[in-house]
């Protein structure tokens, strides 16, 4: 059964229509056909039209379905004989930054990403895809050694944030942040970076200061939550909407900024309706940046990313 988000209400009841006529057929000799069409037909429709003109908001909601592919669905699809690495080799593993190496469509590579879990056990389990500092030190880690070892580079980015425990705060969040964020940005080999659900502040640009950044259709990046934005600026969340208009968070809004560089389209009605076509739609895309940096020098990689972060925000 389908996990209908609040603006979907419209879709979910005439589905539920469908269902019932389905339910009331089974097992008889009547044909529903005639009468399921046009109620197919108009929920499709409606569906088109609805995520044709989502809010900002609206995006958000559908960033963070609960069935919307994360990075274990991404690496089953698309990387053959994924082995991980786990620790820092300081403190202990993270589980909610997840990385090692495999092989992506006949090429060696590491990837590195957050995994936020499917279900309240590997939701506990992934801290809900918030990295503490020993996730980003190991996310350090295993780029030095695909650097060593000349391999691109694939992040998959998907977290609200990270962890803003004290604890994390005492094991020095900023610092780790900070110094993966410098070590994405000093690569000699191509860091592909894509956003696949929620891209939510350092704990993202941690692990997407790449050469191209790829952002799914109905993803958000932010550098703070439109809760979080409107806490701040109205004392309460219920302003979140208007925060997430202003903030400029969809993936729409950033390519015009120049933020990120590619949307990957998503199947129609988001990423969690058919998680394999978005799965190889992103497979598609990163295989294409790949494909433009081949050849590409170190040092020329390096400058690359320099010059595209310096870039922004200049008028």
């Amino acid at each position: 059964m389908a996990t209908f988000l609040d603006f979907e209400k419209p879709i979910a009841e005439l589905q539920s229509r469908i269902d019932e006529l389905r339910r009331t057929a089974e097992g008889g000799d009547v044909d529903i056909a005639a009468e399921i069409a046009p109620l197919q037909a108009k929920s499709d429709r409606l569906l088109q039209d609805t995520y044709a003109a989502l809010t900002p908001w609206q995006k958000t909601q559908v960033a963070r379905h609960p069935e919307r592919p994360h990075f274990r669905h991404y690496v089953a699809g698309l990387i053959d004989d994924f082995m991980p690495l786990g620790g820092d080799r300081a403190f202990a593993d993270d589980n909610a930054i997840i990385g090692g190496l495999g092989r992506f469509r006949g090429r060696r590579v590491m990837v590195i990403g957050h995994e936020k879990g499917d279900d309240t056990a590997t939701r506990l389990k992934h801290n809900f895809g918030m990295g503490k500092p020993e996730g980003y030190r190991k996310a350090i880690r295993l780029m030095r050694l695909a650097d060593k070892f000349r391999l691109p580079v694939v992040t998959l980015v998907d977290t609200s944030g990270a962890f803003p425990g004290v604890q994390a705060e005492e094991r020095g969040q900023a610092e780790a942040i900070a110094r993966s964020t410098e070590q994405c940005l000093n690569l000699g080999v191509p860091l592909i970076s894509a956003i696949l659900g929620e891209g939510g502040s350092g704990g993202a640009v941690a692990l997407a200061a790449g050469n191209q950044v790829l952002m799914m259709e109905h993803a958000v990046y932010s550098v703070i939550s439109p809760e979080g934005c409107a806490s701040i600026l109205w004392r309460t969340a219920d302003k979140a909407a208007d925060a997430a208009e202003a903030m400029k968070i969809t993936a729409q809004h950033l390519k015009g900024l120049g933020v990120i560089d590619h949307i990957v389209s998503e199947p129609l009605g988001g990423a969690h309706r058919a998680p394999g076509e978005a799965v190889m739609a992103l497979g598609d895309a990163i295989e294409a940046a790949l494909e433009d940096l081949d050849g590409v020098s170190p040092e020329g990689l390096r400058q690359a990313r320099r010059a595209k972060f310096l870039a922004m925000g200049r008028v």
